[in-house]
Order: C-alpha cells, then sequence, then structure tokens
C-alpha cells in the first residue's frame, strides 16, 4: 500500500536525506528525487537572495492533497517538503521524492509532485539582487 510519508513547509534547511530514507521500501525499486536549489542568476537578473512565503495552512492542505493523488494514482511512497523564509543561492528550496516499482514510475510521479506544486500551491517568492527586488509568478 502506498503512503504519503512526508508533506511540510520548513523553516530550516530541508534534510534531504531525512526525507529520502522515508519513503523507501523494499517493496520499490525506483526511487526518484527532486531538488530545486536557489539560483544565482535567473534568466538576466543576479540574485543574491529569495524570500518565500506561503498561506502555511492552505500550502499544506494543497501540498497533501498532490501528494495523496500522485501516491495514489502510482502506488508511490511520496515525500514533499518547501521552505520558507529567506533563502541564499545554493540553498535547497524543494524536495519531492517519489518511490514506486520501477524507475520510469517513479520519475513520472516525482514530476507531477513538482509540477503540481508549482502550479497549485500558495507559496510566493520575491527575488533579490542587484537591480532591485520582484514577486515572482509560479
Amino acid at each position: 500500500m502506498a503512503e504519503v510519508k512526508c508533506v511540510s513547509l520548513e523553516l530550516d534547511p530541508i534534510d534531504v536525506v531525512g526525507i529520502v530514507e522515508l519513503v523507501k521500501d523494499d517493496r520499490f525499486g525506483g526511487v526518484v528525487t527532486f531538488t530545486g536549489e536557489v539560483r544565482a542568476v535567473t534568466g538576466d537578473m543576479d540574485t543574491s537572495k529569495l524570500i518565500y512565503e506561503a498561506h502555511s495552512s492552505m500550502a499544506v492542505a494543497q501540498m497533501k492533497k498532490i501528494a495523496e493523488a500522485a501516491a495514489s494514482r502510482w502506488d508511490a511512497n511520496v515525500a514533499v517538503a518547501h521552505r520558507i523564509g529567506e533563502l541564499l543561492p545554493g540553498d535547497v528550496a524543494v524536495v519531492c521524492v517519489a518511490a514506486c516499482a520501477h524507475r520510469a514510475e517513479a520519475f513520472d510521479c516525482c514530476r507531477f509532485l513538482i509540477d503540481r506544486i508549482k502550479e497549485d500551491v500558495p507559496i510566493w517568492k520575491k527575488e533579490f539582487g542587484k537591480s532591485g527586488e520582484a514577486w515572482i509568478a509560479g
């Protein structure tokens, strides 16, 4: 039986290895991890830091709904975590992990997780750089 192992918003750095360990199961041979890191350049804008804000209860509820849909659809163990607050280039902003019987399903499941989180979860990003600051959609 597939299971949602973790859904969280984090003020502190995300323990990527710990989250991966949560989904492991000897029934599943494919484990795929996506880590989204803050980049120093976005398009032509240098980024010195990001601030992520969220409507916490709504964000967690939506992330849980997405995780449950993924776990059910792919018979997967899944885990998702997203940082909020101030992050610097190189910091991990989001982690999605999917464990499935086979690699193809694990890749599909993990892509579904990150794509839906970016599209549907009320988390907002403000970028700061040499040319100023701006709220970024998506």
